[in-house]
C-alpha cells in the first residue's frame, strides 16, 4: 500500500569532495543550501563529525529547511512533479509552525545537491513543484493511518505516539477526536538524557553528540576507548525511570474513566514502540483496563497518515501524494504503491 523511506534527521556541513561514498541517493544525500554544502542522515553519521539536529526545530530553521530539501529530493525522484505534501507538527507547536511551514512547502523549490556522493556524476539541480501543501498534528496524522490505512481501526481508540522529541495522545472516536484528551510531553530524550548521564559516571564519552548517544541507545551498544559496552540494561532502567516519572502522570492527567469506558484498546505508534521494556511498562499499567497494540511499522506511521491526507487534499490522485515526517531521530518519506508495501532506509538494522 505505501512506500516509506527513512534517514536519520541529523546533518552537518561539508564542502569537502566526496565520491562514490554510498551506493544510492538515500545513503548519499548531500544537499546545498544558500552555497553551502550539507551532509545528511547517513552520510552524515560516516563522513560528518558531529551530525545533529535541533530538537523540535521550527521552519525558519536551518535544520529543518536542508532536511525539507533533501526530503523534497526524495519525492521528487520517485514521483516527479507535481506533488501534494502533507506534514505535521506535535500539538505544542502546531499553532505556531503551522502557517509558516505551510508557506515554505508549498510552490515551487530548487534542490541543489551532489550526486558524485553514490556515482551519479556532478552537482545537479532538480526542480520541485509542490502543488498543495498541509499541515496537521502529529498524533491526528497517526489517527488518519490506523484509520484508514492497512490497520482499518474501527470505533473508538487510544493512540501514543511515543517520538523522540516529544510524546503525544489522545482519544480518537468515530466522529473525532477528543480535544480534551490531547497530551504532549517530553518524548525519548528524556530516557536518552537519563542514559547519557549514567554513562557519563563511568566513562569519557568523547564528546559524543545527543544524537549518537541516541544511535547507541537504539542499537543496546555503544564503543568508548576501543571497548564495547552493553547498555541494554541501563536502557531498560531509564525506559521504565521515563514510564514512571513522564509517561504516566501525563495520561493520568489527560485520560479519565469515562474515556476507558469509552474505549478497550491502545494503539501505540512511533519510535518508542520498538522498545519491549517501554511497551511493557504500558501492558503493566493497562493490564485489566484495555488492550495493548503496536501499530504496523510504528514508527512510519504518522509519515503514512500524512500521505493519505494528501490524496484526500489532491482529490484523490495518490500518484502524487507525498507524506512527509520530518521527526527529530528520523526523516519518513511516504508515497503510495499499490502493489506492495515496501519499505527503503538509509538506517542500518542496528541503527
Amino acid at each position: 500500500m505505501f512506500k516509506t523511506y527513512t534517514f536519520p534527521s541529523v546533518f552537518e556541513g561539508n564542502n569537502t569532495d566526496l565520491k562514490n561514498v554510498s551506493p544510492d541517493l538515500i545513503n548519499g544525500l548531500k544537499i546545498f543550501h544558500n552555497g553551502e554544502g550539507y551532509v545528511i542522515g547517513n552520510l552524515a553519521l560516516t563522513e560528518g563529525v558531529s551530525p545533529h539536529k535541533n530538537i523540535n526545530s521550527a521552519p525558519d530553521e536551518l535544520d529543518y529547511q536542508i532536511l525539507l530539501k533533501a526530503a523534497l529530493l526524495i519525492a521528487n525522484q520517485k514521483l516527479g512533479n507535481p506533488i501534494t505534501i502533507t506534514t505535521g507538527f506535535p500539538f505544542s507547536t502546531f499553532q505556531l509552525n503551522k502557517e509558516k511551514a505551510t508557506q515554505l512547502i508549498d510552490g515551487q523549490h530548487t534542490v541543489e545537491y551532489d550526486a558524485a556522493t553514490y556515482g551519479g556524476g556532478i552537482k545537479k539541480n532538480v526542480q520541485v513543484e509542490v502543488a498543495g501543501a498541509q499541515v496537521i498534528p502529529e498524533v491526528i496524522g497517526c489517527t488518519i493511518a490506523l484509520r484508514k490505512g492497512i490497520t482499518k481501526a474501527q470505533g473508538n481508540f487510544f493512540v501514543m505516539s511515543l517520538g523522540y522529541g516529544t510524546l503525544e495522545g489522545l482519544l480518537s472516536t468515530e466522529g473525532g477526536i477528543v480535544q480534551r484528551t490531547s497530551l504532549s510531553t517530553y518524548g525519548l530524550r528524556y530516557a536518552v538524557n537519563l542514559l547519557e548521564k549514567e554513562l557519563a559516571k563511568e566513562h569519557y564519552l568523547e564528546l559524543k553528540t545527543e544524537h549518537q548517544i541516541d544511535a547507541a541507545f537504539q542499537k543496546g551498544v555503544i564503543f568508548l576507548n576501543r571497548k564495547r559496552i552493553d547498555i541494554r540494561s541501563m536502557r531498560d532502567r531509564v525506559l521504565k525511570q521515563y514510564y514512571e516519572d513522564v509517561i504516566s502522570p501525563a495520561m493520568r492527567k489527560a485520560f479519565n474513566d469515562n474515556d476507558f469506558m469509552a474505549s478497550q484498546i491502545m494503539y501505540l505508534a512511533g519510535g518508542g514502540a520498538i522498545y519491549t521494556a517501554l511497551v511493557d511498562c504500558f501492558k503493566e499499567e493497562f493490564r485489566d483496563v484495555l488492550d495493548l497494540e503496536i501499530a504496523h511499522e510504528p514508527q512510519s506511521l504518522a509519515s503514512r497518515g500524512y500521505c493519505i491526507n494528501s490524496a484526500q487534499l489532491n482529490g484523490g490522485v495518490k500518484s502524487t501524494a507525498v507524506g512527509l515526517d520530518i521527526g527529530n531521530a528520523t526523516t519518513v518519506v511516504s508515497i503510495f504503491d499499490d502493489n506492495n508495501t515496501i519499505s527503503e532506509t538509509s538506517i542500518p538494522s542496528e541503527y
